[in-house]
This record gives structure tokens, sequence and C-alpha cells, in this order.
């Protein structure tokens, strides 16, 4: 083969690699974005609540409620999150509203060991949680 004919060939496989690469990553992408709007907002509440941002964090994962979640999963989250803003608020009644609501939900909802061990909101989820044993 001359020379001519490797560059083509390397120019080729070069071409089909980077586009393999391209479309698995568009379709990891795809699976990461939220879809409806619901989901969206909720991100987008998540987000604030993670940055301190805790009143556009209750907005819009209110919001996101509002619009609709396809998955209970997702709408136990949204209500997780609100009880945590509740919480931290001093608004007891709030929160634990908002965990029955997750557990409403989503009958297997629960919280990750650190947020269970929370000084604030860990008591009022444990004890929402063992009322609906």
């Amino acid at each position: 083969m001359t020379l001519l004919r490797y560059k083509i060939l390397l120019l080729a496989g070069i071409m089909i690699l980077t586009s393999c690469a391209l479309n698995i990553g568009k379709d990891q992408r795809a699976e990461r974005l939220p879809q409806s709007v619901g989901e969206q907002l909720l991100e987008k509440g998540v987000k604030n609540y993670e940055e301190g941002k805790y009143n556009s964090a209750a907005k819009n994962i209110q919001d996101a409620l509002n619009a609709g979640l396809d998955h209970k999963a997702d709408i136990a989250k949204a209500h997780k999150y609100l009880a945590f803003i509740a919480c931290c608020s001093g608004n007891a009644r709030r929160c634990r509203d908002e965990f029955s609501k997750a557990f409403e939900n989503d009958r297997n909802f629960t919280l990750n060991e650190a947020e269970v061990g929370h000084p604030i909101w860990g008591p009022i989820y444990r004890e929402i949680r063992d009322q609906q044993k």
C-alpha cells in the first residue's frame, strides 16, 4: 500500500472512533439531563439548595411539584428537600408534613446515613419513618 492509502485508512479510523465517542457521550448526557419541565425545576431547586439559596430552592422545588414529576421517587425527593428547608427554618410541623408526603409517594423512601444522622431533621425523619411501619 502506498503512504496515501495508509493516511486515508488512518484518517477514516480516527473519524469512526471519534464519531463513536461522540455518540456515546450524547447518550450518556441524555440520560443525565432532566426531560420534563418538572424534572428541570427539581434539578435547579436541588442545585439552589446545595448552594445555600434556600428560598430559591423551595420555590423551584415547589414549582417542580406543581409542573408535575413523572416518577414517584422524584416526588419523594422534592418533598425531602422541602422537609430539609422547613426543618432548617424552624418549621417542624411543615418538616413532618413534607417527610410524610415523601413516604406517601415512595414507600421505599430513605435518607442516606449522613442525612439520617443530621441533628435537625434526623429525629423528625426517624419519627415519621417509624410511623410508616
